[in-house]
């Protein structure tokens, strides 16, 4: 099932029709109110959420998501008008799972869908995952080092598990906006570099495991 969430019933009545010829179930909201109510009973495979609507916006919606554990996993494509690179990384660094800027064609709609469904796939277990004194919990979505926990925002927790996943795997700046936050290179790697910066930051001493690897991007070591 995909919900839909769109103040523009023209729109939202496409996304509803084009998903289902396409073998998918879906249904329309007109607004943030009426999906946060539906989500009290129904859990859908996916959202594609607007931003711009009257009353509470789609990010704020997506906070929202994001902080009740009944919903925090579930994957959310936002698709706005708005299109600079800005409000691209404020959508994904929020939660966003990918990101589609009006006007978009239905069938590119159907294959962000697909490939979203591809990456959050709800069959994978997540499990514990320890590196030195870093011990990052996948299912309560927790980091602590030497057992005090961390702060970390949606998107360093994503890179850290990324790198932990992987230890000693060479991720370009590229390779990392792709995987953490969905979608094809935005044209600045400076997002990356920040959230690597206040990563390190948050975990200490532990955070010159997360190595620069010159020209080409970052790795993280699992030395001693």
């Amino acid at each position: 099932m995909i919900f839909c969430v769109d103040d523009d019933r023209t729109i939202r009545d496409i996304e509803v029709y084009t998903l289902l010829q396409t073998g998918f179930a879906a249904e329309g909201f007109s607004d943030g109110v009426s999906l946060l109510a539906a989500l009290e009973d129904r859990k859908p495979d996916l959202i594609v959420l607007d931003i711009m609507m009257p009353g509470m916006d789609g990010v704020d919606v997506l906070k929202k998501i994001r902080k009740n554990p009944e919903t925090r996993k579930i994957p959310v494509i936002m698709a706005t008008a708005k299109g600079t690179e800005t409000d691209k990384i404020q959508g994904l660094d929020t939660g966003a799972d990918d990101y589609l800027v009006k006007p978009f064609g239905m069938m590119e709609m159907v294959a962000r869908i697909k490939a979203v469904l591809r990456r959050c796939d709800p069959g994978k277990e997540e499990k514990d995952l320890t590196v030195g004194k870093i011990v990052l919990s996948g299912k309560e979505r927790t980091v602590t080092v030497d057992g005090k926990r961390l702060p970390l925002t949606f998107k360093e927790f994503e890179i850290l598990k990324l790198f932990m996943q992987n230890p000693g795997t060479v991720f370009s700046r590229e390779r990392l906006l792709t995987e953490v936050w969905g979608v094809d290179y935005l044209g600045e790697s400076r997002t990356v570099d920040m959230h690597i910066k206040t990563l390190r930051q948050k975990l200490g001493i532990e955070g010159s495991r997360i190595e620069t690897v010159i020209g080409v991007g970052y790795r993280m070591e699992a030395k001693a």
